[in-house]
């Protein structure tokens, strides 16, 4: 099968882990002739690109295709990948993320060939202005009429996308993104070296949480709920693993709130070392005001780590309440606190929430098993044509 993917960036980050996973695995384990589509990566987050150009399968840059809004270079954009569809001639393309998806698909339309689009998170959302929902809404519904089939990365994106118009609820495949569940289940590196090189006792309780340092990734919650699980749990501590523009200011604000010691940022690490530093964690907490689905949420879980999580888009799809974790009302920084300090006071609880967390979604999120689906959803766009 000859396959073109388009993304707006390879930053490291849930969208591009996933497309890369896809990558690999359709060129290494099907045989499959892929192109991976990209705009320039840049940005503090870290990189994938050279990982992506060790794969073995092409890797094309379109400087044109910058994640700020530019009319001039969409235009640019959108003719260059107008271009590169003619002269690769692609059975499929595969969008990926807000621009690329938006563009890509514009491009595939024009050329003739039939697309597939990952809704890997909400371009539209509560919290934004009107102006911008209504925008970025009337986008998705004009890109949905030249688009063969969806694939979302949980149940709740489809039917958010399906409720808002985009397109029928049976236009959507749900396809749970996935990942190499093998250093999640096995620890790369013995935790108790782990833990002692972050500085951490052997009697502390640690919540992690993965994401960018980034506005709406729910930082200022977790510190803020931070500062009351510390008056009553003297072994909580939290790990923020990550890199981003307000670093500074969450450094400032733990500070601030007499929380130094109990803090620790990691910067920006590889994604081959998220796995290592979940298994030195006791809790995942997943506060973020906007998500598909976290890819650490089923980390956590396959780790045999309970979760808390704002109940939110496709969360409750395996933060179970009472089950593999517990779920909060969105921006309950009260609640958040509540739970946390729930679990870092109980071990046995711990233990039996992950368990049971590793128990349900360890074969579910294999991207072998993603991979697969992918190319069952391509296999039945082609047969419809």
């Amino acid at each position: 099968m000859k396959t073109v993917h388009v993304i707006t960036r390879m930053i490291v980050g849930g969208a591009q882990e996933n497309t890369l996973l896809t990558v690999e695995g359709q060129h290494r384990d099907y045989g499959d002739d892929v192109t991976l589509v990209t705009g320039p990566t840049e940005g503090r987050e870290g990189s994938l690109i050279d990982r992506a150009r060790r794969g073995g399968f092409d890797v094309i840059e379109v400087p044109s295709l910058i994640r700020a809004i530019s009319p001039v270079h969409e235009v640019r954009a959108t003719r260059e990948l107008c271009r590169l569809f003619r002269e690769l001639d692609p059975e499929i393309v595969h969008t990926h993320s807000g621009k690329a998806g938006l563009l890509g698909r514009t491009a595939a339309a024009r050329v003739g060939v039939p697309v597939v689009h990952t809704v890997h998170g909400p371009s539209f959302y509560r919290g934004q202005s009107p102006l911008a929902y209504r925008v970025y809404l009337a986008a998705e519904k004009w890109a949905a009429k030249r688009t063969d089939r969806f694939i979302t990365v949980c149940d709740a994106m489809a039917d958010q996308y399906a409720a808002a118009g985009v397109a029928p609820r049976d236009a959507f495949v749900t396809v749970y993104s996935g990942m190499d569940v093998e250093p999640f289940l096995e620890p790369p590196r013995p935790r108790d070296e782990v833990r002692a090189e972050l500085g951490f006792a052997a009697g502390d309780v640690v919540v992690a949480k993965v994401a960018r340092l980034f506005h709406e990734k729910g930082h200022d919650d977790l510190i803020a709920a931070a500062e009351r699980v510390a008056t009553e749990h003297a072994a909580a501590k939290f790990l923020l693993i990550g890199d981003g523009i307000l670093r500074e200011q969450f450094v400032a604000d733990v500070a601030r709130r007499g929380l130094a010691e109990r803090f620790v940022f990691t910067g920006l690490v590889p994604p081959s070392q998220v796995a290592e530093l979940i298994h030195a964690a006791d809790v995942v907490a997943h506060a973020s005001y906007r998500e598909g689905l976290a890819r650490v949420l089923p980390q956590g879980l396959i780790a045999g780590k309970p979760v808390v999580s704002y109940a939110i888009d496709g969360a409750p799809e395996v933060c179970i309440d009472g089950e593999t974790g517990y779920l909060i009302d969105f921006r309950d920084v009260a609640g958040l606190a509540k739970a946390i300090g729930r679990l870092v006071g109980d071990a046995a609880l711990r233990d039996r929430l992950g368990a049971e967390g590793r128990g349900r979604f360890t074969d579910r999120f294999r991207h072998q098993t993603m991979t697969r689906r992918i190319r069952e959803v391509y296999a039945n766009v082609l047969a419809g044509r």
